[in-house]
């Protein structure tokens, strides 16, 4: 028979880095039951209390460009050469039909996912947008916890609500491709805009290409407005299949902590991401708990239905909506 899941022998657990309470608390937070958000709250709650000593990297680029061999490159290199603990949070798109993921990334990262100081965590990213799951923020709060020095946010690729990911991170990696006619072509304006660095991928094949396609990035970040950190993004040259470049990354992202540390920018970001988080929790929550009442249900069905008889339209059907409930919380 399972054991009831005990919040503060789960916790004492992740403080002692154990990889199955870790596992077990992502599980938890991941379940939509009422029962289970509730703990999740509380061990939520206890693992907020811990001072945050991770650095959150989030990897993004089209599909295509080599994120997962990238990540598996760079997570040992950290192991081996850095002795850290490496956390991937690797976001699978889901099917809008099925609802379901392959969550393949756990396979293709098959080093890296048997090393002792790394642990991996596919996750389907469900109906969130933002390249990321309904949960990766709590799920990095709880690998801060359990001891992981370097978390990496894998998105799901490059698309229009791909930003949400910068709202987790404190250094965003954009890989890249080269050799596709237009360099800046499919790459929104946005998402280099945020980039803390970019990493043209799979550079061996053809050297003389990469060199030209950097140049191009190059020129078009110097287009861009000075950043609020005061820091310039490099464009790296290098190849996750074969670990070149890694180590640039790595001294990129210190260098930025180093730069951004001192100017004040490391911290009041962090702090406007929680602001940020807050603002997005209260939303979701307050729905959550809006739509589970008798009022809505019954609301939504009749506009449901009139919607079905074309006797309304999408926008007045919600207003109508959210007006009945806001009228029944006033009274």
């Amino acid at each position: 028979m399972k054991a009831p899941f005990n919040i503060l022998d789960t916790y004492n657990a992740l403080l002692k880095g154990s990889k199955a309470a870790l596992g077990q608390a992502i599980t938890l937070i991941e379940s939509t039951k009422k029962e289970d958000k509730e703990k999740a709250f509380d061990l939520l709650g206890k693992c907020a209390m811990q001072d945050r000593k991770s650095i959150v990297i989030g990897v993004t680029g089209v599909p295509g460009v080599g994120k997962s061999t990238f990540i598996e490159a760079f997570g040992k290199y950290l192991i081996e050469e850095k002795g850290k603990k490496v956390a991937v949070l690797a976001i699978d798109p889901s099917s809008q039909r099925s609802r379901g993921s392959i969550l393949g990334d756990k396979t293709r990262m098959n080093e890296l996912a048997v090393m002792e100081n790394a642990f991996i965590r596919p996750s389907a990213s469900g109906s969130s947008l933002g390249g990321v799951a309904r949960t990766t923020r709590q799920t990095i709060t709880l690998c801060e916890t359990a001891g992981y020095d370097v978390i990496l946010v894998e998105t799901v690729g490059v698309g229009q609500s791909e930003t949400t990911v910068k709202q987790l991170c404190d250094f965003f990696l954009l890989l890249m491709l080269y050799g596709a006619g237009d360099e800046l072509q499919g790459i929104k304006r946005g998402i280099m805009e945020m980039a803390d660095c970019l990493f043209i991928n799979k550079t061996d094949q053809n050297e003389t290409m990469a060199k030209s396609a950097a140049k191009e990035y190059s020129n078009a970040l110097h287009l861009f407005p000075p950043k609020e950190s005061q820091w310039y993004p490099k464009v790296l040259l290098g190849s996750g299949l074969n670990a070149r470049g890694i180590e640039k990354v790595w001294e990129q992202t210190l260098e930025f902590q180093e730069t951004t540390k001192k100017n004040g920018f490391w911290d009041s970001n962090r702090k406007a991401q929680e602001k940020w988080w807050f603002r997005e929790y209260s939303k979701h929550l307050l729905i959550d708990q809006i739509s589970q009442t008798q009022d809505w249900k019954g609301r939504e069905k009749d506009l449901l239905d009139k919607l079905e008889g074309e006797e309304i339209n999408a926008l007045e059907a919600a207003k109508e909506l959210v007006n009945s409930i806001t009228k029944t919380i006033k009274g």
